[in-house]
């Protein structure tokens, strides 16, 4: 066993470890903690478990990755996620903890209808496991690479251990666990920076010294035939390069398993503390993520370009043995070309490995290579255990409870606690392996896969939640029209553009990744259009749209006969 490897196995026992104990110190008996937490998260702890959930695999290990490969064009994740996130904590999230519901699901059944809720249902385990697949990818990449498992064993791995703390200590033991992984996740991101600016400048802080790189990594790039890095649109059309960043914007703030983290705070005063917490957080990392974009990209063409193949440096034998990284010398000249070029580019580097990369191609000491690792596992696990809680809830609370027994069976006695919180644990035990399968076999890149499940997000949830807040006219039948419409629409592009499908020319220039804002705009002119043309809702039901817009008051109004932001374990 290597020296990377040891330590690498060091800090995942280490780590996992730690979250194992905290699930078990956290295991809950119903499903007021087992959803929410039982409302009594404190609000900065709540912040950081909130950064820890929205920074993703895609986050963590992807998005430096697309920004040094992208250039320029890479800053549409920046500006979409982060962009998003304050559209959420600002426009939604007081409102949607007033109206006293802790899914979106939940919402929009009671905002609108029934039919309105299991539409809803199906959106959200969709849009879950397209993001929870990006996350299973990233565990599988770094136990492939770093402990030496086939892709499909690192994904099998992960899915154990977040299966266990999962559902054991459902919100309430995610929540606590994710506290530990954004420390670990943020500590492991900003020492590699921190040291590789220090060694490529002489100035620790990579916030700042990295603009003295990327000058130097223009020129480099001109003097080699490329594009300038910072100039804008070369990778991208600039009609598609807006059309992401505002579909990763607006799907951040329609993303079901980020607003139920509103609910978990003891009030709505907390909820906004907590979404303050989370922005300083999550800065942190995201204005961490270009400078190691540019200090990678400078250190890899400075690495392995006009290089002979026996030459190469360690770490493009190691990734290259991990199957995610390809060296051909297609012009048999002996030496090793770095283009950029698909057709005559010699090195063929996976976006998924830059930042695990990162401290190899630095050459920084094991130890700071294996925390890396450890790293992008918490980051890709305390994402995917928020998606399984999310696709939990929509089977066995808005599924099985609200639809199922309230509206098809409602003679037949209620169920007890104990049974709605073993149907939340089947359910999510079943969306682990669902999970699973789709990490091993991806439709892209992590950051790319995350992409299409912001766009799917946008498409669906986000016009209804908006609507359903700021409009009093909008009714279910223009609800269920709109996600309809925007779901369809959205994910039939998707299917005929992705390669691993039909791989088709993009229409228009417009990229998979992108197309969630043609389906967000489908979606708000057929939801104003049906719900126009249809009957307004009912008139207490505007009355209590009209009181939700101001966060700060004492909700009045019942919703849908029940009291005002009762527990989770009341409905």
């Amino acid at each position: 066993m290597s020296s990377i490897q040891a330590w690498t196995l060091f800090f995942v026992i280490l780590s996992f470890g730690f979250y194992l104990f905290i699930a078990i110190r956290s295991r809950v008996a119903d499903t007021a903690g087992f959803y929410v937490a039982g409302q009594g998260i404190p609000a900065i702890a709540n912040g950081a478990a909130i950064a820890a959930d929205w920074m993703s695999a895609a986050s963590f290990i992807s998005m430096a990755g697309l920004i040094a490969f992208l250039g320029y064009d890479g800053a549409i994740y920046l500006m979409g996620w982060t962009g998003g996130y304050v559209l959420l904590a600002l426009l939604l999230a007081p409102y949607l903890r007033k109206f006293g519901k802790y899914t979106v699901p939940d919402f929009v059944g009671d905002r609108y209808s029934e039919t309105a809720r299991f539409v809803a249902v199906i959106a959200a385990i969709f849009v879950s496991f397209t993001y929870v697949a990006g996350q299973m990818r990233g565990v599988g990449i770094v136990f492939s690479r770093y402990l030496q498992l086939p892709i499909t064993g690192g994904v099998i791995v992960g899915m154990a251990v977040v299966l266990v703390y999962a559902v054991l200590g459902g919100m309430k033991g995610i929540t606590w666990t994710q506290v530990a992984q954004y420390s670990v996740l943020i500590v492991a991101y900003l020492i590699p920076a921190i040291a590789i600016a220090q060694t490529l400048t002489g100035i620790p802080i990579p916030q700042v010294s990295f603009g003295r790189i990327l000058q130097e990594l223009d020129t480099l790039q001109t003097s080699l035939g490329f594009d300038a890095y910072s100039e804008p649109f070369t990778q991208r059309p600039k009609i598609d390069v807006f059309l992401v960043t505002l579909s990763l914007m607006v799907g951040t703030a329609g993303l079901p398993h980020i607003i139920v983290r509103f609910y978990t705070t003891k009030s709505v005063r907390a909820a906004r503390y907590s979404a303050f917490w989370a922005l300083l957080f999550i800065a942190l990392l995201y204005t961490t993520a270009p400078a190691i974009g540019v200090f990678s990209k400078f250190n890899i063409i400075d690495d392995v370009n006009e290089v002979a193949r026996d030459d190469m440096p360690q770490w493009v034998d190691n990734w290259e043995a991990a199957e995610l990284v390809t060296v051909t010398d297609i012009n048999g000249d002996g030496l090793i070309q770095f283009t950029g070029d698909e057709a005559t580019n010699e090195i063929v580097i996976d976006r998924d490995i830059i930042v695990l990369a990162t401290p190899e191609i630095a050459g920084l000491p094991a130890p700071v290579v294996g925390l890396v690792a450890a790293g992008g596992l918490a980051a890709a696990l305390s994402t995917a255990a928020g998606l399984l809680l999310v696709i939990s809830s929509a089977v066995a609370h808005d599924g099985y409870y609200r639809f199922y027994h309230l509206r098809l069976k409602p003679d037949e006695p209620e169920p007890t606690e104990a049974r709605r919180l073993l149907v939340g644990r089947i359910a999510m035990g079943g969306a682990v392996i669902v999970a699973g399968y789709f990490g091993v076999n991806p439709p892209g890149f992590v950051a790319q896969v995350v992409a299409f499940a912001f766009g799917l997000a946008a498409a669906s949830f986000f016009p209804i939640i908006v609507l359903g807040i700021f409009w009093k006219r909008c009714n279910a039948k223009g609800a269920v029209s709109g996600m309809l419409s925007g779901l369809i629409f959205t994910t039939a592009y998707m299917v005929y553009t992705i390669p691993i499908y039909g791989g088709n020319p993009h229409i228009a220039g417009i990229s998979p990744e992108g197309i969630g804002a043609i389906g967000m705009l489908i979606n708000f002119a057929v939801t104003v259009v049906v719900s126009l043309l249809t009957d307004p809702p009912p008139a207490a039901m505007q009355e209590l749209i009209e009181e939700i817009r101001y966060p700060g008051r004492p909700r009045l109004a019942p919703v849908g006969g029940e009291a005002a932001a009762p527990p989770p374990a009341a409905h």
